[in-house]
């Protein structure tokens, strides 16, 4: 497929004008950031496996009623997804202590939460994506009351549905992020889940052994990030048993 307008290029994707009205291409780039991009990288076939990983989770979220952006993979790197207005919010359930939780509230790292616990951060890279109150996003207007009951109820439902997900093969879903967009409908709008769901988006360990298999392994220098993402796609099913890490992959148009 011709690839078409871009639209906008992130840190980890690139959108591109979809072939149909109201849809977009998004390509996945190999690129790794951490810490508000201070820290960068190009890992081989890290977008190809980003791209099969978050069309395995997006169907299956479409499956079972959440609904989501995603359309169809078109290639390797690309998927189709419809275009949506983005809210500018992210969305972090956490199921265990882990990352900023930890320095904010001086939590030990792998204490579990008593209950999923569902934050809202400002997307702006520039401001470092700072925690928000529910109090702020109404008064800015980022969302309404309604929309946020809405995310907080989608945001729980992904993590029931990715929690099984992992648990299944022996990963503990420690915690994700998440985006969620507006489409319009006549007259009415709903909420569904954008951006990607993948290992550069979750918080991943091992339940037996409590190793990384997340973003957390190019953080903290922990080993190849390619060979832990090729970990939870070969558990997941998502690649075969037998799959070795992807390197130098060739564009697929």
């Amino acid at each position: 497929m011709a690839r078409r307008k871009k639209i906008y290029e992130g840190k980890a994707k690139i959108l591109y004008e979809g072939p149909e009205p109201g849809t977009i291409v998004q390509y996945f780039k190999d690129d790794a950031t951490a810490f508000n991009a201070e820290k960068r990288d190009v890992i081989d076939g890290k977008g190809v496996l980003n791209n099969r990983l978050s069309e395995f989770f997006m169907t299956g979220l479409n499956s079972i009623g959440v609904p989501t952006h995603f359309i169809r993979r078109l290639n390797m790197r690309e998927q189709l997804v419809r275009a949506v207005e983005i809210i500018p919010l992210e969305v972090v359930v956490r199921n265990v202590a882990a990352g900023s939780i930890c320095k904010r509230l001086g939590i030990e790292e792998g204490t579990p939460m008593p209950r999923p616990i569902v934050e809202f951060y400002f997307k702006d890279d520039d401001l470092g994506d700072p925690i928000v109150s529910e109090e702020h996003i109404i008064a800015f207007q980022w969302a309404s009351q309604q929309d946020l009951d809405d995310m907080v109820a989608l945001a729980l439902r992904v993590n029931d549905f990715m929690s099984g997900c992992m648990l299944s093969v022996g990963i503990q879903l420690v915690d994700f992020k998440i985006e969620i967009g507006r489409v319009f409908e006549g007259d009415y709008q709903r909420l569904i889940v954008a951006d990607e769901i993948s290992p550069d988006s979750c918080r991943l360990w091992d339940v037996k052994t409590g190793q990384k298999l997340d973003k957390d392994v190019f953080r903290r220098d922990l080993g190849n990030l390619a060979d832990a993402y090729t970990e939870v796609a070969r558990r997941l099913g998502v690649l075969p048993q037998s799959a070795t890490p992807i390197t130098k992959p060739t564009l697929i148009n």
